[in-house]
């Protein structure tokens, strides 16, 4: 008898838990409001647990995780080329993604996840091209 009241209690905590969670388009585009090969928006800050939809709204594009722009432990993510995807980001601090193919033209993004983050220098410090240092410039403003 306390299996069943058990389990559903594991459930219903999960939907609960689950229902807070939210989730954020982010458009793969080549020419949008921040120029040529651009992620819509370049910027999000979200809560731990929430989801990022990685829409390819043009072809020829994906989003994967900078080396060494995520916080400690956080799992590395590379979705497909030309596929929408869906990445939950559970770690609070600050990602970085780049669009594997346009990277070298600056196609950069960057993912803020809770409040303050402890990553922010160290993401700073990431070398990048100058076309990826110079859009990420204006986004690491926006850190909170």
């Amino acid at each position: 008898m306390l299996w069943p009241a058990l389990i559903s209690a594991m459930l219903l905590i999960g939907s609960i838990l689950g229902a807070n969670a939210s989730e954020v388009a982010i458009k793969t585009l080549n020419s949008g409001p921040g120029g040529m090969m651009v992620f819509d928006p370049a910027y999000v800050k979200i809560q731990p647990g929430d989801t990022v939809r990685f829409v390819p709204a043009d072809k020829g594009h994906n989003a994967e995780l900078i080396k060494g722009m995520a916080p400690e432990g956080a799992a590395p993510f590379k979705t497909v080329v030309g596929k929408e995807e869906t990445v939950t980001f559970d770690k609070p601090g600050l990602y970085g993604i780049k669009c594997s193919p346009h990277y070298i033209m600056g196609m950069v993004g960057l993912v803020q996840v809770g409040d303050k983050p402890d990553n922010l220098e160290a993401a700073k410090a990431v070398p990048q091209n100058k076309l990826a240092a110079k859009r990420f410039e204006p986004l690491f403003a926006k850190v909170e």
